[in-house]
Order: C-alpha cells, then sequence, then structure tokens
C-alpha cells in the first residue's frame, strides 16, 4: 500500500469518525432536551418532573464534555502522528540510552505517561465539575492523588514485564511472534481475573462482608439456585468516590466474590437488592463472560496477526507519520502506532458490539424474571434510574449506535410484559 493510501485512509476514517460523533451526540442532545420537560407516562407515577429534568441536563451536560473531549483527542492522535510527536519522542529518548530494550521501554512508558496527562483535564473537570454539579462527586483531591498515584504504580509493575516479555518475542521468536505474544497476553488477562479482586481492587477501595444476615442469606440461596460457587459476599465504599451505585460479581473459580456498592445497598429494598443481582447472575448462567472473554481473545488474535505483518511494512511506519528506525528495533513503535490507529479503523463496528450488548441484558432480564421477580427488577431499576440520573429519553439512533443496555422504557416494557 502506497504511503498515500494508508495517510489518507486515516485521515478519512478520522474525520468520518468525528463527525459521526459529533452527529450522533447533537442528536442526543436534541432529543434529550426535546423531552425535558415531560415525565414519560411509564414512568411518571414513579419518577418526579425535577429528577427527569435533572438526569436530562446531567446527559446533554456530558454529551456536550464529550464532543469536546473527542475533538481534543483526535487533535493529539494526529499531532503525535502525522505531525511527528511520536518521532520526536523517539529521537528524544535515544538521546537518552543506547540500549535497545530499554530505549523502547522508555519510548512506550513516555508516551504513556503523555497520554495520561494531556487526558487529565478533562478527568479532572469531569470529577470535580460536572460529577459535583449534578450531586455526584464524593472525591476529595488527596483521594484522587492518591488512586492516580497507586494506578500508577500498578501499572508499572504489571504493564513493566509484559511489554518487555512482548518487545523481546517481538526481536527473538521469529516470524510468529505474534502468536507467542497473543499468548502471553491471554494469560496475563487470565491471571488478572485471578488476582483483582484479592489483591488489586482492595489497593483503591474497602471491602467488608455483608454484616446483613438476612440478606446474605437470600443471596446466598439465589446464588445456589442459580449455580454460582460464591466464595463471599462483600460491601465496597463506593460512596467514598461517588454517588452512583452498582453490584457486581468478580473473579473466577474459588476468587468469585459478589461486591454491593455501599450507596446501592442504602437505596434498595432487600426483594430490589435481589432482584438485581438475579440479573448479574443471569449473565454467569448465560455464559455471557465466558463468552465476551472468548470474543476478545479471539479478537485480540487477529490484532496480533494483523500487527505482526504491519510491522515488517515500513509504509505502516510511514503513512502514519513515523521514518523506521535504521540503526535499533522498531517493534515499541509498531505497538504504539497500532494501538492508536486501531480505534479509528474499528470505530464503525461500534454499533455491533452494542447490540451484542444489548441482547445479552436482555436475556439477563428474562433470567432474573424467572428467579426473583419482574416486578422487583422494574422498581429496582426504576430506582437507579432516577439515582443515577439516567435519562428516560435517549435519542434512538444515539442509542442503537452506543448503549450496551436497552433503553429504559424498552427493558421496562419487556420486563412488563414478562411479568
Amino acid at each position: 500500500m502506497p504511503l498515500t493510501a494508508l495517510t489518507l485512509l486515516f485521515v478519512s476514517l478520522l474525520l468520518a469518525d468525528i463527525c459521526v460523533r459529533l452527529w450522533l451526540a447533537s442528536r442526543q442532545i436534541r432529543h434529550v432536551a426535546r423531552h425535558r420537560d415531560q415525565v414519560p407516562p411509564e414512568f411518571a407515577p414513579r419518577i418526579g418532573l425535577a429528577s427527569h429534568q435533572r438526569a436530562a441536563d446531567y446527559t446533554v451536560a456530558r454529551m456536550r464534555l464529550g464532543m469536546l473531549e473527542r475533538v481534543y483527542d483526535a487533535v493529539i492522535l494526529v499531532a503525535l502522528t502525522l505531525l511527528g510527536g511520536l518521532q520526536a519522542i523517539d529521537l528524544l529518548v535515544a538521546q537518552v540510552t543506547s540500549h535497545d530494550l530499554l530505549r523502547q521501554l522508555l519510548l512506550l512508558g513516555s508516551v504513556a505517561l503523555l497520554l495520561g496527562l494531556l487526558g487529565l483535564p478533562f478527568t479532572l473537570w469531569r470529577q470535580f465539575r460536572l460529577e459535583a454539579r449534578f450531586g455526584f462527586n464524593r472525591m476529595t483531591p488527596g483521594l484522587f492523588a492518591a488512586d492516580l498515584a497507586k494506578g500508577l504504580v500498578v501499572a508499572l509493575l504489571l504493564g513493566t514485564p509484559l511489554a518487555a516479555a512482548i518487545l523481546w518475542l517481538m526481536a527473538e521468536a521469529g516470524a510468529l511472534w505474534w502468536l507467542w505474544a497473543w499468548g502471553l497476553w491471554t494469560l496475563f488477562n487470565l491471571l488478572l481475573l485471578f488476582i483483582y479482586p484479592t489483591f488489586i481492587a482492595p489497593l483503591f477501595n474497602k471491602f467488608t462482608p455483608l454484616t446483613d444476615p438476612e440478606l446474605a442469606g437470600r443471596i446466598k440461596q439465589l446464588a445456589q439456585r442459580c449455580g454460582f460457587a460464591l466464595n463471599g459476599l462483600f460491601v465496597m465504599d463506593g460512596s467514598r468516590r461517588s454517588a452512583h451505585g452498582n453490584a457486581y460479581f468478580t473473579g473466577f473459580g474459588k476468587a468469585r466474590r459478589i461486591v454491593f456498592f455501599d450507596t446501592l445497598l442504602a437505596r434498595l429494598n432487600p426483594d430490589e437488592i435481589e432482584a438485581v443481582l438475579a440479573h448479574e447472575l443471569g449473565h454467569f448462567a448465560k455464559r455471557h463472560i465466558i463468552k465476551r472473554i472468548a470474543l476478545s481473545f479471539g479478537a485480540a488474535l487477529l490484532f496480533f496477526a494483523v500487527l505482526g505483518w504491519l510491522a515488517q511494512q515500513p509504509w505502516f511506519y510511514e503513512g502514519l507519520g513515523v521514518l523506521p528506525r535504521l540503526d535499533g528495533r522498531n517493534d515499541a513503535m509498531a505497538l504504539l502506532l497500532f494501538f492508536l490507529a486501531i480505534p479509528v479503523f474499528t470505530f464503525m463496528l461500534t454499533p455491533v458490539a452494542s447490540w451484542y450488548s444489548r441482547r445479552d441484558e436482555f436475556e439477563a432480564d428474562r433470567y432474573a424474571a424467572t428467579q426473583s421477580s419482574p416486578d422487583r427488577l422494574v422498581s429496582a431499576l426504576v430506582k437507579l434510574y432516577d439515582d443515577n440520573a439516567a435519562t428516560l429519553t435517549p435519542d434512538p439512533v444515539h442509542s442503537a449506535f452506543y448503549d450496551s443496555h436497552p433503553p429504559a422504557a424498552v427493558r421496562i416494557r419487556h420486563l412488563t410484559q414478562a411479568a
């Protein structure tokens, strides 16, 4: 592929990405604003107009911030690739060390740190302005800084050995290095599934055993009915950071545990908690988690195979604004270019992933209706929509493109029919 062809394709897809995102966001803003002053009839008995308007305003604010952020991210992407940013960083790092592996690790680390710093303004604004404006933020600047520092340490401890191993494989494992790298990446992610609940998550949140014996008994019975081998019931101090509520199960094998946000327990009654958990266990019972993991591993295999081919093509580097080094290896640069560019080339697949996710959500809802009660799940969902300021009137096109969960009205309608 000629240089100009790749560059033009990249620029064309990036412009299409930006235009589609901005168009969808504009549709969402107009649709939500248009329905701001009237609660949908199916929610009117349970959600007041003030709450509905708050959700609409929250949605519009997030959409507007997201539009700015996407344009900002696109400018950074072009600056790093076509305008020579990665090339300049690579030359600068080469002046620090002549050791090939260390140079490449420093290149990866420098770009990751730069991207983190460039994204920090939007993260801070979202947390301390937007979320605070709507009453969701409970995080202090000190806690934010502590989380940031711990996240950086964890990333260094886990990411550096993985990156070094992949770079070594690229240099030493021959033409099929990408297959060995994919195997290593797969094992690394499986290991994370086991160690995250026990070793990583407690670094950021406090997990205490559920102390309500009646609720714990009901949940254990539900888990037993669903064939879920349970290792523990825990409450997470989510209220330290946010007023949003949630529940989830995590881990595999003996590390399986069910985790409730303390904000969720404070808002829902035991019947509703059981219904929400039945939905989550529906994902387990219908093997959604296993299927998604297998799908992600399959996609990763494809990506590694494509990267294995592209890394050997000079036009791949030149078409994205980098001159390949003749005095050293370009493996780290290939990784950076690929993972910076791949979202642009795969963005139009977003609706497919969203549809697949919504299909699983409907199936988990139907499962929860059989294990608990559709009325209880409806009651819980309405409370969660209200508490989390989720819009009840999303734009249908925006929702079909992005939403991993069905729109509120559609989801409630399906559960009502099940009842």
